[in-house]
C-alpha cells in the first residue's frame, strides 16, 4: 500500500510564495498572490510631478465603510517604491495587509521618479531637469500633496503615518516645514528611522565622498541613480544577485542581513531597487558629511555652520521610533537631539535596518509594536 503524500513543510510553502512574489511584476500582482485587491489614485504635485497612490482594499474588495475606517498612510525608503512593504513570503509578516485585516484604510505613497511616479506635466523624464529633486522636494511637495489627497478622498480629518527609512526622513522634514501638517497626522510611526546617518561603512569610500559629495555627480551624472540595475536584477541568477546585494550593503551600509531568510531574499532582492535621483543620494552624503539634517546645498565647500537645518524640534505630531539596536544607520542619542520631547522609543533587539520589514520574526517583534502605537488613535 503506497504511503500517503506528506503535506509540504512550512519552509517549502514559504519558498513557493517567495518565488511567486519574485515573479510578480507590479503591485497589483503581489496583492493578488495574497488574495487582495487595490485601487490606483494618480495625483499631481504643485510643481507638476505625477505620483501614484495605492490603496489596499479590504478582503471582499469593497470600500463601503468609507469614512469609518481609520486611515494609515505608508511611505517607502530611498531607491524603492511601495512594493517594498509588500514583497514578503507570508501575509502575516506584511504590515499593510495586517493593518487592512485589522480594519484600517491603508494607503501607500510613491516618490517622484520611481516606476509608479515617473511622469511630469511638462518635463521629459530623460532630461536632467526632471531628475533635479532631493529630500527637500519629497518633503515640500510629495508628502503634503499625498496626505491632502488621501484625507480629502476619505473624508477624514487626520491619518496615521508609517514611514520606513527615508520615508521617515521625509516625514521629519515635511512636518518641520509644514506646521499645518502636524494637525493632519495623529501619530507618526518611524520604522528603521533615519535622520543623520554616520556615513558609509567602507572607510575609504566614506572619506572620499564626505570630502566632496558632489563627486557623485561626476561619477553618475545628474539623472537617475543606477539606471541599469533593474536590467541586471532581471537577468542575474538568484544566487549571484543575493551575493551581490549582501556584499554591497555590507560594505556600503554595514548590514549583514542575517535575520533575513533565503526565501525572503528571493521575494525581495530581485526588486529591491527602484529609480530615484542622483541628487537625492548627494543630499544624503551632505547630511552624513556635516552631521546635520539639513536642506540641500549647492557647492562642495559648505561647512555645517552655513547649512540650513530642518527645524525638527518643532514637530508637534506624536512620534514613535521603532528601531533595531544593530542598525548602522541610526543612533538614538543623535536622533533625540534633533527631535522634540514627545517621543516614544521601541527597541528591536538584534535587528538591523532591513530586518524591520523583512526579518524572520517581524510578525512577532515589529507588527505588534505598530498596532500598539496605532491603538490610542482609534
Amino acid at each position: 500500500m503506497p504511503l500517503s503524500a506528506q503535506p509540504p513543510s512550512s519552509d517549502a510553502i514559504e519558498l513557493d510564495v517567495a518565488k511567486k512574489v519574485k515573479n510578480a511584476k507590479n503591485f497589483r500582482q503581489i496583492c493578488s498572490i495574497f488574495g487582495y485587491q487595490h485601487e490606483d489614485h494618480p495625483i499631481v504635485t504643485d510643481d507638476g510631478y505625477l505620483l501614484l497612490l495605492q490603496r489596499i482594499l479590504p478582503k471582499g474588495g469593497t470600500t463601503n465603510a468609507e469614512g469609518q475606517r481609520r486611515v494609515v498612510y505608508m511611505q517607502h525608503g530611498l531607491l524603492t517604491n511601495s512594493e517594498l512593504f509588500m514583497r514578503v513570503t507570508d501575509s502575516r509578516k506584511c504590515i499593510p495587509l495586517v493593518l487592512a485585516d485589522q480594519g484600517y484604510d491603508v494607503w501607500m505613497g510613491n516618490n517622484r521618479g520611481n516606476k509608479y511616479s515617473r511622469r511630469h506635466l511638462h518635463k521629459k523624464v530623460d532630461s536632467p531637469e526632471y531628475w533635479d529633486f532631493c529630500i527637500d522636494d519629497f518633503a515640500r511637495h510629495d508628502i503634503p500633496t499625498s496626505i491632502d489627497y488621501v484625507l480629502k478622498h476619505t473624508g477624514q480629518e487626520k491619518l496615521s503615518y508609517i514611514g520606513f527609512s527615508q520615508g521617515t526622513a521625509q516625514a521629519f522634514a515635511s512636518l518641520s516645514v509644514h506646521p499645518d501638517l502636524n494637525e493632519k497626522i495623529d501619530v507618526f510611526i518611524a520604522l528603521a528611522p533615519i535622520m543623520v546617518p554616520p556615513g558609509y561603512s567602507f572607510s575609504y569610500l566614506d572619506s572620499f565622498v564626505k570630502r566632496d559629495p558632489s563627486i557623485i555627480y561626476r561619477i553618475f551624472g545628474r539623472k537617475s541613480m543606477f539606471p541599469s540595475v533593474a536590467m541586471w536584477q532581471s537577468i542575474l541568477p538568484a544566487s549571484i544577485l543575493h551575493r551581490i546585494v549582501d556584499v554591497a550593503v555590507m560594505y556600503l551600509l554595514g548590514f549583514y542581513n542575517k535575520n533575513i531568510t533565503y526565501a525572503q531574499k528571493i521575494a525581495a532582492y530581485n526588486n529591491i531597487y527602484c529609480s530615484s535621483s542622483v541628487k537625492a543620494v548627494v543630499h544624503w552624503s551632505q547630511i552624513m558629511r556635516n552631521s546635520v539634517f539639513s536642506t540641500y546645498e549647492d557647492g562642495a565647500g559648505r561647512s555645517a555652520s552655513s547649512l540650513t537645518p530642518y527645524p525638527t524640534q518643532g514637530i508637534k505630531t506624536p512620534i514613535v521610533l521603532i528601531y533595531g539596536d544593530h542598525d548602522s544607520l541610526f543612533d538614538l542619542e543623535t536622533a533625540l537631539k534633533h527631535l522634540p520631547q514627545n517621543i516614544k522609543c521601541r527597541r528591536l533587539y538584534d535587528y538591523e535596518h532591513l530586518d524591520v520589514l523583512w526579518g524572520g520574526k517581524v510578525h512577532e517583534d515589529v507588527i505588534p509594536k505598530v498596532l500598539e502605537a496605532l491603538v490610542p488613535c482609534r
